[in-house]
């Protein structure tokens, strides 16, 4: 109980942060934004090694949110504005990779941490994280024209907090991590009830190491080819895999479902993203990519709302056939929503 209100709390700090995240980055300095997010999370992290009540953690927790969604945001804008248009495409699948590999490797090692040494361990390492963080992410000065604020006209409005013309690529995006939500939130459950619990972290394993093997060649295509070339197979192998996924019995099986939605999940992410981004001016950079993150902010956290309903009402297999089908309404709503966009900038 008092872990899942720990999440809960991070969860509310970092939905409700976010959208408050991209103005402030487009209208603060984005490297003075980013120390003073550095040195904050920093004493969170000091912070854990010495609170000794569920209320402090509870509320650490949520600061902890609130930074997260601030530093996610503020290094994802910095990243998309020092990329060139020319790899754009290909840097933010870099980027996206490092993202995705720590929400993989994290979990891992902090488990491993616990078990090996403790908790107290635990914080000490993450404090010791927080103080590289906010060594590497400052090291750098950037150019001004990237780090200074836009200045805009005064004053509170929605487009200050949303950015509309990235909203449908954020909803997509949010949707297919909807599906990546179920996957990593009931997993463990799912492995124990086919006998195949030792078999987890191998899971994670395979996932990591396809994307890992695939993204030079995905964010080459993307630039080259463009996003036809990158989505639709994406979601064709997403959509395999979760199928694989669904009717598991055997580990060959199992890590076979594992590469699949590796390959693509690997493949949709940053494209959402970098179309995301690039549907807007550099500017409002700040607000699309708070966007982007918000959706699927929301998203893994109704997955595991929603879906649990859905597992305990008729199981785990019936449960990802459902989001296998709901992939594939996804794939059809980007076909219709991305030809009419095409269609609108001709």
């Amino acid at each position: 109980m008092a872990t899942g209100l720990a999440m809960t709390f991070f969860q509310i700090g970092t939905v409700c942060c976010r959208p408050l995240a991209g103005r402030w980055i487009d209208t603060i300095n984005k490297q003075k934004l980013m120390l003073i997010t550095t040195i904050l999370f920093l004493l969170v992290m000091v912070s854990f090694n010495f609170v000794n009540s569920l209320q402090g953690v509870f509320l650490l927790r949520s600061l902890h949110g609130i930074l997260f969604a601030l530093g996610t945001t503020a290094a994802s804008t910095l990243a998309v504005l020092v990329l060139p248009n020319s790899c754009k495409g290909e840097g933010i699948g870099y980027y996206a990779l490092s993202t995705n590999l720590a929400m993989v490797v994290g979990p891992l090692i902090g488990l491993v941490i616990i078990h090996r040494w403790g908790v107290s361990a635990l914080f000490i390492f993450l404090t010791i994280i927080a103080l590289l963080t906010l060594g590497i992410s400052n090291c750098k000065k950037l150019e001004n024209k990237i780090v200074e604020p836009f200045k805009g006209e005064k004053g509170w409005k929605l487009q200050d907090f949303i950015e509309i013309k990235s909203l449908p690529m954020a909803l997509l995006g949010g949707l297919v991590f909807f599906a990546y939500g179920g996957i990593i939130t009931f997993i463990p459950l799912y492995t124990k009830s086919i006998g195949l619990s030792t078999a987890t972290s191998l899971f994670f394993v395979v996932f990591a190491l396809v994307i890992v093997i695939t993204r030079p060649f995905v964010g080459r295509i993307f630039d080259h080819k463009g996003a036809d070339f990158t989505i639709y197979p994406g979601f064709l192998f997403f959509i395999v895999g979760l199928f694989v996924f669904s009717f598991v019995t055997t580990l060959t099986a199992f890590l076979f479902a594992a590469a699949l939605l590796g390959i693509g999940f690997g493949m949709l992410s940053p494209a959402f993203q970098t179309l995301a981004v690039q549907s807007v001016s550099t500017e409002r950079a700040g607000v699309a990519t708070a966007t982007y993150f918000w959706s699927l902010d929301i998203s893994v956290g109704l997955a595991a709302i929603l879906l649990s309903m859905v597992t305990q009402q008729r199981g785990y297999s019936f449960t990802y056939s459902v989001v296998c089908v709901s992939v594939m309404i996804i794939a059809v709503i980007f076909y219709n929503v991305w030809r009419k966009l095409r269609k609108n900038h001709r």
